[in-house]
C-alpha cells in the first residue's frame, strides 16, 4: 500500500487538476524514537506526513481501532495548519484510520472518497461460511475482527462523497450484492473506476552495485533463514512480495511448495514482515510457515524470508532474477486468497517476471492463464499445489516466452501517470475547485 501510495501521490501531483498531495502515515514510537522526520518531501509538491501514534508497533486492523480518536485529532489539526487545508481526503483501506480520517474530513470541512471492494463481506463470507469443520475451525477473534471490518466498510461508504471501485476486476460486477447503497437509484453519489497503474522504474548508478549486494545476501548460504544454499543457485526461484497476512496466503504457498514436491527442483524466497517490530498477524504467520517446514535440513536451505523491502529494491531483485545471471529461470507468485488488482504482480511482469497470481479478483482482467502469465487456484492448497507444478515444469524457453508476454502488457496501460488524470479529475467534479 506504501508504494502505491507513493506513486499514485507523485503522479496527482503533476496533473494540472492537483495543487498539492499529503500522504498521511501513522508514526509510531519506534520511528520516532529512530529519528524518522515526520515530515518528508517526496517531489515538489508531494508530502509524507507521519501522524503520532502511542505504539511501537505498525497499526493493523487489531490494533487501529485503539488509535483511533488520537488519528482523527491529530489529522484534524493538520487540516487546519496553512497550506495543508485538504479539499478532498481519500483512503483505500476499510480499517478503522480510514474511518478516523473520515472523521477529520468532516471536522474540516473536507470532501471524503473511499476505494470500495467486496472485501471484506466476500472475504468473510469464504471465510467462516458453511458448517465449521472442527479441524480448522476460525477462532471466535477472528470472526468478531471481520465482523467488525464489514461494519467499518459500511460506515466508510455511508460518509464517502465519492466512491471508487478498481477498474475491471470482478468486485465492479459484484459491489451491489454486499454495497447496495451506491446502487440505488435514491444514490446520487458518483462511483468512479480509475485504472490501476505502477511507478516506471528508474534505473540509478548504483543499480548494478544493489543488484550484486541482493543477490550475494540471497545466496549467503542456507543455513540462515534470509539465505539461499549456494547449491540450489541454478534450481528455478519462486519468488512472492506482499505484507505477511492471513488473505496473503504465504503459509499455504509454503505448504504448496512442500507437498508438490518442488524443493528438489526449486528454491522459493519469500519477502515482506516487518524488520523490528511486527504486528500480531506477521508473527502468526511467521509461526505457521515455522510449523510447516519439514526437519529435513535440505527443504530449510532452499526457503529464504526476508522482512519487507523498499519498492526500488524489490524491483532491483526482480529484474536480477529476471537476468537469469545469477540463478535459474525465477517465477513470481501471489498465493493470495484474492488480490483486487494486484499492483506487486504489474511490477514483477514489468521487470521481466513470468507471473502468476489468483484466478478470482482482478488478476485475470490483465493475465491470460499460459499466455502472458499464470492464473492459480488458491482456495486450497491441493489446488495450489497442483497448478503450481505446471509453470515449475515448463522448458525455460517457454517460461520466457510468457514473461515477455507478460512485460508487453504492462507497458502501455498501466503507468501511474495514466491512474492519476482519472482521480484527479473525479476530485475536481466532487470539490468544484480545480488547481489549473
Amino acid at each position: 500500500m506504501s508504494v502505491l501510495l507513493g506513486g499514485l501521490g507523485d503522479a496527482l501531483s503533476r496533473t494540472s487538476q492537483v495543487a498539492r498531495v499529503l500522504t498521511l502515515v501513522g508514526a509510531g514510537s519506534e520511528d520516532v524514537d529512530r529519528g524518522l522526520p515526520l515530515v518528508a518531501r517526496r517531489g515538489p509538491e508531494h508530502w509524507v506526513i507521519g501522524i503520532p501514534v502511542d505504539t511501537r508497533n505498525p497499526l493493523d486492523s487489531r490494533t487501529a481501532a485503539v488509535h483511533g480518536a488520537a488519528l482523527a485529532w491529530w489529522a484534524t489539526r493538520l487540516l487546519a495548519v496553512s497550506g495543508a487545508a485538504a479539499d478532498m481526503v481519500h483512503a483505500r483501506f476499510a480499517d478503522d484510520a480510514s474511518l478516523a480520517m473520515a472523521d477529520a474530513a468532516r471536522r474540516s470541512g473536507a470532501r471524503f472518497a473511499f476505494t470500495v471492494t467486496p472485501d471484506p463481506h466476500r472475504h468473510t463470507a469464504r471465510r467462516h461460511g458453511g458448517l465449521p469443520d472442527r479441524s480448522q475451525s476460525e477462532p471466535a477473534e477472528a470472526l468478531r475482527l471481520d465482523l467488525h471490518r464489514i461494519f467499518v466498510a459500511d460506515a466508510l461508504v455511508d460518509r464517502a462523497d465519492l466512491l471508487v471501485t478498481i477498474l475491471g476486476c470482478s468486485g465492479t460486477a459484484e459491489l451491489p450484492e454486499p454495497f447496495p447503497q451506491p446502487a440505488s437509484e435514491h444514490s446520487h453519489r458518483p462511483l468512479a473506476a480509475p485504472p490501476e497503474g505502477i511507478a516506471p522504474f528508474e534505473p540509478a548508478a548504483d543499480k548494478e552495485l544493489l543488484a550484486t549486494g541482493l543477490m550475494g545476501r540471497l545466496f549467503a548460504g542456507g543455513e540462515r533463514a534470509d539465505g539461499l544454499d549456494p547449491a540450489g543457485q541454478k534450481l528455478r526461484v519462486l519468488v512472492s512480495v506482499g505484507r505477511l497476512h492471513p488473505v496473503k496466503q504465504q503459509d499455504r504457498l509454503v505448504e504448496a511448495w512442500l507437498d508438490a514436491g518442488l524443493r528438489s527442483s526449486t528454491t522459493l524466497v519469500l519477502i515482506g514482515g516487518s524488520a523490528g517490530h511486527p504486528a500480531a498477524v506477521e508473527t502468526d504467520m511467521r509461526d505457521r510457515i515455522d510449523k510447516l517446514l519439514p526437519a529435513d535440513p535440505s527443504a530449510r536451505r532452499r526457503i529464504a524470508r526476508w522482512p519487507a523491502l523498499p519498492d526500488r529494491q524489490v524491483r532491483v531483485l526482480e529484474r536480477a532474477l529476471a537476468s537469469g545471471r545469477w540463478c535459474g529461470p525465477a517465477l513470481y507468485v501471489c498465493p493470495s486468497a484474492k488480490e483486487e488488482f494486484g499492483l506487486a504482480g504489474l511490477e514483477a511482469m514489468e521487470a521481466g517476471l513470468p507471473a502468476a497470481g489468483p484466478d478470482g479478483g482482478g488478476v485475470p482482467h490483465y493475465v491470460r492463464d499460459g499466455a502472458n502469465g499464470f492464473l492459480l487456484p488458491t482456495g486450497s492448497v491441493a489446488e495450489l499445489a497442483g497448478r503450481l507444478r505446471e509453470p515449475c515444469l515448463l522448458p525455460a524457453e517457454q517460461l520466457a516466452e510468457v514473461a515477455a508476454r507478460g512485460r508487453g502488457t504492462v507497458a502501455a496501460p498501466f503507468s501511474a501517470a495514466a491512474k492519476a488524470e482519472s482521480p484527479a479529475a473525479e476530485y475536481t467534479a466532487v470539490t468544484g475547485h480545480y488547481a489549473g
